[in-house]
């Protein structure tokens, strides 16, 4: 059997970048082409149709891998495949930069065709499902659960 167009492999974090990233600047919404100036603004954002498909929302994300020797792959964007947006919880490297050391979650990649003409190369696509400490309480289970659950039975 082989394996389909846009496979995901799965990955550990520390395989694959050994010394952590350094995430630079802020986790943003993704947004997608569309030509028409009168849309609605909730349809303006990419969703996880590809993949997975698991309908989520897609953020991304400006990374840098200090292991990486060639300076041209060393940054590259991280998708994340969450509800909500991932906020890290690390400090930043040098105030006012922006820039934080992170660990993702849940990683795969996905083999892509890089570069153009004649100096392409085979490089990856990163997708992450969160990040290790994240702040934004997306993991943390609701107080009450059952505050936000309608009762089936009836009142009498």
């Amino acid at each position: 059997m082989a394996i389909k167009r846009g496979y995901q492999f799965p990955i550990r974090f520390g395989s694959a970048f050994p010394q952590k990233l350094v995430l630079l600047g802020e986790i943003t919404r993704m947004t997608k082409y569309n030509p028409n100036p009168n849309a609605a603004p909730e349809g303006m954002f990419d969703l996880d149709r590809e993949g997975q498909g698991t309908g989520l929302p897609l953020w991304k994300a400006t990374v840098t891998d200090p292991h990486e020797e060639k300076a041209k792959r060393a940054s590259f964007e991280i998708i994340f495949v969450a509800e909500v947006q991932p906020v890290p919880a690390t400090e930043e490297i040098v105030a006012g930069t922006g820039m934080r050391m992170v660990e993702l979650e849940g990683l795969t990649a996905e083999p892509k065709v890089m570069g153009q003409g004649e100096f392409k190369y085979l490089g990856y696509q990163y997708r992450a499902t969160g990040i290790v400490g994240d702040a934004s309480g997306a993991k943390v289970p609701p107080a009450d659960p059952g505050a936000a659950r309608p009762s089936s039975a009836k009142a009498a």
